[in-house]
């Protein structure tokens, strides 16, 4: 039979609530009564149940951060600031690969609903935001995207300013056949919806299918993307990509082909992109991390965004 805090009472002589304060390292315990406590704790090696702690309290002190991959630096940035909000208060963050796959996502909402996690967050998506929206009831739910009218609460990056500072940078400098790299199609994305938005802000049109290239997320997924470019025949003036790294691929397929690279623009300020001295664009996702982290814990409804910067390395 497992040990239990009423065993330590009364095998010491103290009441529940004088072995409690000894574990949970409270004041207002002797000297005396503490060693008397910890004597017999250490003879029984006892240990709190933590499932039994949580259930007490109403807590597990969890939170479940939905994320599609951790390909790119984006979403890598982002749970390195969740994280380190989650340890200043001393809460646990479990990662849920959900691929974007919407079934997936609902599996992770019904753990949320028997209380798996204190709280989640959506760092992406697959569902709608209105079904996600009709998990509230049962805690916090912060996603890492503008919420528009699905009444979540959210941190996230505010990128079309610095998008079309990036695009007229390229404009300015004469550049008008532009590509665009993207991590998911331009109808499924609030990032891709961003950038075809500032492209036709600042050129005047909406981003044609033949300068797009989406399902880039890595560096060789940005090489491979130029190298269709390049086996197509196109010709670009410009390269707007997603990351620092993917600029980097697509940097080394031109040189590989013995082509002129084109003036290359990245994302999310690497070292890679320093190295390279391309400009990019800072999305500070530690900081939108760190405020998710902080919604998703204090309960509270708010919308937060972050102010992206274009860092012009030229």
């Amino acid at each position: 039979m497992m040990t239990n805090i009423h065993d330590v009472a009364r095998l010491s002589g103290y009441s529940v609530s004088t072995v409690s304060r000894v574990l949970n390292h409270k004041d207002y315990v002797t000297t005396e009564t503490r060693a008397a406590v910890q004597k017999v704790i250490d003879e029984l090696d006892y240990v709190p149940n933590d499932v039994a702690r949580d259930l007490s309290r109403g807590k597990t002190m969890t939170i479940g951060v939905i994320l599609p991959n951790l390909d790119h630096p984006y979403f890598v940035q982002l749970i390195q600031g969740i994280t380190k909000a989650a340890f200043v208060a001393d809460y646990h963050v479990i990662l849920l690969s959900s691929r974007f796959e919407a079934e997936i996502e609902r599996t992770y909402l019904a753990a949320f609903r028997r209380k798996a996690y204190d709280a989640l967050i959506f760092t992406s998506h697959g569902l709608p935001l209105a079904e996600i929206a009709t998990y509230q009831k049962y805690g916090p739910i912060v996603i890492c995207q503008p919420p528009r009218d699905s009444g979540l609460s959210a941190a996230y990056a505010h990128r079309r300013q610095t998008y079309v500072q990036a695009l007229t940078t390229l404009k300015v400098q004469g550049c008008q056949r532009v590509a665009l790299l993207m991590s998911r199609p331009i109808a499924v994305s609030e990032t891709s919806q961003a950038t075809a938005e500032a492209y036709r802000i600042v050129y005047g049109e909406s981003p044609r299918p033949a300068m797009l290239a989406t399902d880039v997320i890595t560096m060789a997924d940005g090489q491979r993307a130029a190298e269709r470019f390049i086996a197509s025949g196109q010709t670009f003036e410009a390269i707007f990509a997603n990351s620092d790294d993917i600029a980097v691929g697509v940097q080394r397929a031109y040189q590989q082909a013995k082509l002129p690279v084109p003036v290359l623009i990245g994302q999310e300020h690497q070292l890679s992109g320093e190295l390279a001295q391309f400009p990019t664009i800072d999305h500070h996702c530690q900081i939108v991390g760190q405020q998710a982290l902080q919604l998703a814990v204090s309960g509270e409804k708010r919308r937060i965004a972050i102010d992206s910067e274009f860092i012009n390395n030229w």
